[in-house]
């Protein structure tokens, strides 16, 4: 979770330098992401404990079974949060937010929403790694996702080294691409790996079954709406604050960003 936030720090960071209403619509546009990926996120844990149990018992079938299931699940819930997040953005103009910072916000949005998919997917991969006792591998790919982000940002926001100056939508660039490096990144070095390289390769979508849906469902719909709930209060203030002006919503965001960091 840390290594998400970090990513929408940087944002900030970088597009803070543009000007209020920059980080103003950052703050609007990710506030529909913090939705989302609270109930992604919260429905992949379902898949760390089942994996665990079969590791436990050297069941490899139930553990790759698990996987197979949650990774079906997962990628199913990012399309379906990407376009959740994408048919939405016409209630950013009915919520009495500020004009200027809705514009700018429309296009960042565009594109990160479409990181949400390969997001949820490495979730996916990194509860079954987590599973498997291998915490440090979704650590790694992280690590390089910020860091890819941070370059990726330099270049397209400000236009350096003869990259356009994209402003706010090469900060979109910079996300969507280091989440997609994310778990490309993650699969590579779990297909690698002696205990974990059987989960992730040859997967074979075709043969799931209704009873292990629904197993995961089962646990992983309450983890989602625990999570949301928590997302939910906060993201609440963000749009109160956009009420009052870009300034105070860029001044919120970047207090709950800080509060962000020390939570996770």
């Amino acid at each position: 979770m840390l290594g998400h936030t970090l990513v929408a720090f940087v944002d900030n960071i970088m597009v803070g330098q543009l000007g209020t209403a920059e980080l103003a619509a950052v703050s609007l546009g990710n506030s529909f992401m913090f939705i989302a990926m609270s109930l992604g996120i919260g429905f992949s844990t379902a898949i760390t404990p089942l994996v665990a149990e079969a590791d436990g018992e050297g069941n490899f079938a139930a553990g790759k079974s698990s996987f197979k299931h949650g990774i079906f699940l997962c990628t199913v819930l990012g399309v379906a949060l990407f376009l959740m997040v994408f048919l939405a953005k016409p209630l950013m103009y009915m919520m009495n937010q500020p004009p200027e910072v809705v514009d700018l916000a429309m296009p960042y949005l565009n594109l990160v929403a479409i990181s949400l998919v390969p997001l949820i997917v490495f979730q996916a991969f990194k509860q079954c790694s987590d599973g498997l006792s291998m915490t440090r591998y979704p650590m790694y790919a992280t690590i390089i996702a910020n860091v890819v982000n941070i370059i990726l940002n330099y270049l397209f926001i400000f236009g350096k080294f003869g990259f356009p100056q994209l402003g706010l939508v090469g900060a979109a660039i910079g996300t969507l691409a280091s989440r997609m490096i994310m778990v490309v990144y993650l699969w590579f070095l779990m297909s690698k790996h002696y205990k974990s390289r059987d989960y992730v390769l040859n997967i074979k979508f075709f043969s799931l079954t209704k009873r292990m849906l629904k197993k995961i469902l089962s646990l992983g719909f309450p983890s989602a709406l625990q999570m949301f709930f928590e997302v939910a209060i906060f993201t609440a203030a963000i749009w109160l604050s956009g009420i009052l002006g870009k300034n105070p919503q860029a001044a919120n965001q970047i207090a709950l960003n800080l509060s962000s960091m020390t939570f996770m």
